[in-house]
Parts: structure tokens; C-alpha cells; sequence
């Protein structure tokens, strides 16, 4: 049997202000202005985001530079130098042609420098072995080196000063030997030190070219930075290792520089010391000689070369 339903009046007399569960709301503030608008509009597609995708904003960056984006970045030192602006190339060429005159100048100077030593340590034990200044002529005859210009320099100065020796003695012809030998040790030197000039100059400026090459770097990094208006480290991070490849460069140039420089300086010390030495044992044979030379030509043994001693002792 079905009951018949009450009348609208009665119901809302009856229920008062009971709420109709099946009712639709009524809007009321931004409750009801939300759903409306997003039934309405369309959603709007989000803005891009750097942080969100640093994948895509690197392969934007690498799209305006007119590389391919697909491609990973090369972290090698060939990529990231091939990578590089040309301000940074320019200081990474020029330290590797500094880098390898550096080992260029180590092997010939080395070879040079032990050579060098080994004939003025047989020089000077010729010298030091020889009794005369014509012994040590005749041992070291068709040889080469400073030494055995000193012992022939001796020679013929006192070749050259024979005919006055008799009448202004022997200082003159000591302080004319001592002049030329102190030239030929000071030209040998000389002449064994060059290019070690380069060693001391790659190793105090190349670090600074490097970091200058570092420097410029950077700036195009930043640069980059903010026209990509993003610090995410996948797009700041290749420009950076690129700039600061240049640096490597420069210690990899400066460091054996100073410590090849330092060892060329303590050995040419060593071959001064031995040229030294040369020259004070052919100063020797000649104050020897010109010693010699004063002893009276006739036999010791008869009365009238010995009565000139025995005179000047009264």
C-alpha cells in the first residue's frame, strides 16, 4: 500500500531547517568559485622549469651554441678543450708549447751538462798529476773542453811573456793568466747555462697565465648562467671544468719547470767548482815554471853557481 506523500508546505513546516542530503549546495565565497573555474578553463600547460629539467634546459643551452644537444657532454681534457672558448685555447696552446720546451731543454741540458763534467774531471786530474806545465800540455793535446784551453792558454802566455820575464818579473804574466782563465771558466759557464732562462720563466709565469685562462672562463660560464637563468651544477658544471682545465695546464708546465731548473742551477754550480779547480792547478804549473826558470843555468855543483846562494844568504 503506498503512502501518500505530504505536501511541500508540510514537509518545510515539518523539517525546519533540516538540509536536503540530495540538494546541491549553494556557492558561497571561493568555495564555490574554484570548481567553476576549473570546469570553465582550460589547464594552462606549466612554465618550463630549469630545476625540473636539467636535462632539457642543457640541451637548449647546447642547441643555441649549435652543438647537438643529443650528444653527452665530453668531460675529457680533448672535449672540454675542444669545448672551450677561443681566449682559453689560445692559453692552453701556449702552455703546452711552453710545457714542452721545458722537457725539450731538460734532455739536451742534461746530456750536455754530464758530458761537460766528465771532461773537467779528467782535465783536472791531468793537472793534478802533471809535474810541469808541458806535461799536462802533451796528456791533454786534441782534446776539447774549458780545462784544456786553460792548460794551452797557459802556454802561450807565457810564450808571450818570455822575453820580458828577465826584466819585469812575474807578477804581470800571474795577473794576465789569472784574467784569461777567469774568462774561459766565466764564458764555459755562461755558455752552459743557456736556456735555462726559459725553465725559470715558465715556472714563475705560467701559473698565472693558467689562471688567467681559469679566470675567463669562468666569466663566459657566468654569462652563460645568466642567460640560461639557472645555477643547476649539469649546466654550470662543463663550463667551469673547461675554464679551470687551463690552471692544470699551468702547474703541469711551472712544476717541473722550477724543479729541473733547480737541479740545472746545483750541477752548473758543480762544473763552475771543477773549472776552478782546473784553473788553479794550471796557476800552479806556471808559478812552478816561472819558479824554475830562475834557478841558474849552471851545474849546481860548481863552486861559482853555488857561491851566488851562499852570497845572497851573507
Amino acid at each position: 500500500m503506498i503512502q501518500q506523500t505530504p505536501s511541500g508546505e508540510a514537509a518545510a513546516e515539518r523539517s525546519g531547517d533540516e538540509v536536503d542530503p540530495q540538494a546541491t549546495p549553494a556557492p558561497s565565497g571561493d568555495e564555490g568559485v574554484e570548481p567553476a573555474v576549473a570546469e570553465d578553463l582550460p589547464a594552462a600547460d606549466p612554465a618550463p622549469s630549469f630545476m625540473q629539467d636539467p636535462a632539457g634546459a642543457l640541451s637548449q643551452m647546447l642547441a643555441q651554441d649549435g652543438r647537438d644537444p643529443s650528444l653527452p657532454h665530453d668531460l675529457s681534457p680533448w672535449g672540454m678543450f675542444m669545448a672551450a672558448d677561443w681566449v682559453v685555447k689560445a692559453v692552453m696552446i701556449g702552455l703546452a708549447l711552453a710545457s714542452l720546451g721545458v722537457w725539450t731543454i731538460w734532455v739536451a741540458k742534461a746530456i750536455a751538462i754530464a758530458c761537460a763534467k766528465a771532461r773537467a774531471r779528467r782535465a783536472v786530474g791531468v793537472v793534478a798529476s802533471a809535474s810541469k806545465l808541458a806535461d799536462a800540455s802533451q796528456k791533454l793535446a786534441g782534446r776539447g773542453g774549458p780545462a784544456a784551453f786553460m792548460v794551452r792558454s797557459a802556454e802561450d802566455e807565457l810564450r808571450r811573456s818570455s822575453p820580458a820575464l828577465d826584466y819585469a818579473g812575474n807578477e804581470g804574466v800571474k795577473e794576465r793568466l789569472g784574467a784569461r782563465l777567469a774568462r774561459i771558466e766565466a764564458q764555459a759557464t755562461r755558455r752552459l747555462s743557456r736556456g735555462t732562462g726559459l725553465l725559470a720563466t715558465v715556472g714563475s709565469t705560467a701559473p698565472f697565465v693558467g689562471l688567467f685562462g681559469t679566470v675567463w672562463g669562468i666569466m663566459n660560464s657566468f654569462i652563460g648562467i645568466s642567460e640560461a637563468q639557472t645555477t643547476n651544477l649539469a649546466v654550470v658544471a662543463p663550463g667551469i671544468a673547461e675554464a679551470l682545465l687551463a690552471t692544470a695546464i699551468g702547474l703541469v708546465a711551472a712544476i717541473p719547470a722550477v724543479i729541473i731548473y733547480n737541479v740545472f742551477a746545483r750541477s752548473i754550480a758543480g762544473y763552475g767548482q771543477l773549472l776552478a779547480d782546473a784553473a788553479s792547478g794550471v796557476e800552479q804549473l806556471v808559478s812552478l815554471e816561472l819558479d824554475l826558470r830562475r834557478v841558474p843555468a849552471n851545474d849546481p855543483g860548481d863552486p861559482a853557481a853555488a857561491s851566488v846562494p851562499a852570497a845572497a844568504a851573507e
